[in-house]
């Protein structure tokens, strides 16, 4: 069986796993989140692995890029992906990276660029599947009113993001 691996980092904003499967990136994501069990479920099924503990060269890569990203020297990550997921979750995840750094989009907002105004909740749903957080930035999506909405790590965690991003 394949092996997905993992490294647990721990950001300034909480623990997070990476975990990566032939050099991409498949899972950065909140050590405590509620769907923990769901990600994983999806990411061993759909690559057919398993998860291996593993400081791997290119985790540290990752992490690298991502303290970069905490201490604001980086906007801009450059660690090539692997979705997991339905067509239109990764259709969603990648119109998330279309959002610049310091910027924001409510659900309905993402869903136009996506040509598909009228699946709001469907768009909403797919963000809150992401496995990929912070480098597909799930927590530029924001309420239409401007409000903080969920967040795989919590609203605080959330806020803070967006504070390293200049917002708020």
């Amino acid at each position: 069986m394949s092996k997905i691996n993992i490294t647990e980092y721990k950001s300034p904003v909480g623990e997070i796993l990476i975990g990566s499967f032939d050099e991409k990136l498949c899972l950065c994501d909140w050590y405590d989140r509620k769907a923990r069990a769901r990600v994983d479920s999806r990411l061993c099924k759909g690559l057919n692995a398993e998860y291996t503990r593993s400081d791997s060269a290119f985790n540290k890569q990752v992490i690298s890029q991502l303290d970069a990203y905490f201490a604001k020297e980086l906007t801009l990550f450059s660690i090539p992906l692997k979705f997991v997921g339905t067509d239109f979750q990764q259709k969603v995840w990648q119109a998330l990276q279309n959002i610049p750094f310091g910027k924001t989009q409510s659900y309905g907002q993402l869903a136009e660029s996506l040509n598909m105004p009228s699946a709001v909740r469907a768009v909403a749903n797919a963000n809150g599947a992401n496995a990929i957080s912070i480098i597909v930035p799930c927590h530029r999506i924001i309420g239409s009113n401007g409000t903080l909405t969920g967040y795989a790590g919590g609203l605080g965690a959330k806020k803070r993001l967006l504070e390293i991003e200049g917002l708020f």
